[in-house]
């Protein structure tokens, strides 16, 4: 069984500090959910980035904002001693501030607090836990807990792919000890491990003709498209984690032309980081069966996969005996969805993820987190981050 790391200061006395600290904990929780950011408009983004940098400055944290063009900024701000020794690596915090609703979801889906829960666009995912984040910083501040530097980043971008963030993102992990993400639990559980994600386009030119008069004389797009769809989705391999996934198709112009034009956007997951390079091959592959029918393929993988690493596995240990401590019990899980975890574990970063709320229905109309859960897992990433 592991040992419980040593604390300057009783897990019984942060319970008690994240749980006197539970009732501004939900109202920044409130101010962010509220301030909307779809990932694609980006002053709705920079205005809720706006308000987590004015949130750490009153903290006394040092605010970097990596300015961007077509996505929100990129907030990155810097608490306690500024590390120069390289035995005393920053600690990252990692998470993320845009969402997947579009502005005006509020009106139909409104932050309240109800039934035990905290209700609302992206409080599950993830602003719980970027609130539960500077809580415990708060808290260790305020203690003068803070032994080395930690370093919270929080990007515009994640939920699109992070195509802006993710070299900063990267960068900071090589820089770091660990790296904590604060995407939500997993039921309970923290998450250990993540599958790696890919994103196809198939585009398909054909023939067109009327489909009475020239029907010889046509090309079908759209029965082309038929053909590749069940080819790439033939290539699922569910006992090594594979899965490729037709989720939006379209094409034709009207019933009775043969169509000229159709299109499929593919989902892939992989477990094993050698099957990406594989799967990219196969897309790259793909050929009609009607010569007269031409391709374009574009994609690849975004994300590699997030392997349950020893080091990765060090700190679930780690955090399991002080959640203990806490009176609960940390199990650990696996999950098909991908974070920004992904790139700091695949550089060989330790990397824990599933470090911020426990809720349900992210992406759903139904998200929100559970109450009873925040000061408990606050109270424990504060002291992760004093270990």
């Amino acid at each position: 069984m592991p040992t419980t790391p040593e604390l300057p200061i009783p897990m019984r006395a942060l319970l008690a500090g994240a749980r006197r600290n539970q009732p501004a904990l939900l109202d920044l929780l409130r101010q962010l959910v509220q301030a909307e950011s779809p990932s694609d408009d980006k002053a709705a983004v920079d205005a809720c980035v706006a308000l987590a940098a004015a949130h750490a400055r009153a903290l006394g944290g040092r605010v970097k904002l990596h300015r961007q063009r077509a996505f929100g900024d990129i907030f990155e701000a810097r608490f306690g001693p500024r590390t120069k020794s390289a035995s005393a690596k920053p600690i990252l915090l990692l998470g993320h501030l845009d969402t997947v609703w579009p502005l005006g979801t509020l009106k139909s889906m409104p932050c309240r607090l109800g039934e035990g829960r905290l209700w609302g666009p992206g409080a599950l995912d993830m602003k719980a836990g970027v609130a539960m984040a500077f809580t415990a910083l708060e808290m260790l501040t305020e203690a003068a807990l803070l032994n080395r530097e930690i370093v919270l980043l929080l990007n515009s971008d994640e939920e699109v792919g992070s195509p802006v963030s993710r070299p900063i993102t990267e960068r900071l992990a090589v820089e770091s000890a660990a790296v904590y993400v604060l995407e939500p639990a997993q039921g309970l559980a923290c998450k250990t491990a993540r599958k790696g994600t890919g994103n196809w386009r198939i585009d398909v030119q054909g023939v067109a003709a009327h489909a009475g008069v020239d029907f010889e004389k046509g090309s079908s797009a759209i029965r082309e498209l038929a053909r590749i769809v069940e080819t790439v989705s033939g290539w699922t391999d569910l006992k090594s984690g594979l899965t490729v996934s037709v989720g939006l198709v379209g094409g034709g112009s009207r019933n009775n032309v043969i169509p000229a034009e159709a299109w499929a956007e593919v989902d892939v997951r992989i477990a094993r980081k050698a099957d990406g390079p594989r799967i990219e091959r196969k897309f790259a592959a793909l050929k009609p069966v009607d010569k007269r029918c031409t391709l374009a393929v574009t994609g690849g993988i975004n994300r590699p996969p997030m392997a349950r690493t020893r080091s990765t596995v060090q700190l679930y240990r780690q955090a399991r005996a002080l959640a203990a401590e806490l009176g609960f019990t940390l199990e650990e899980a696996a999950t098909g969805g991908a974070s920004d975890g992904n790139f700091t574990s695949a550089l060989g970063i330790p990397t824990l993820d599933g470090m911020g709320a426990v809720g349900e229905g992210a992406h759903a109309r139904h998200e929100s987190i559970m109450v009873e859960y925040l000061a408990p897992r606050t109270a424990l990433l504060a002291a992760l981050l004093a270990t």
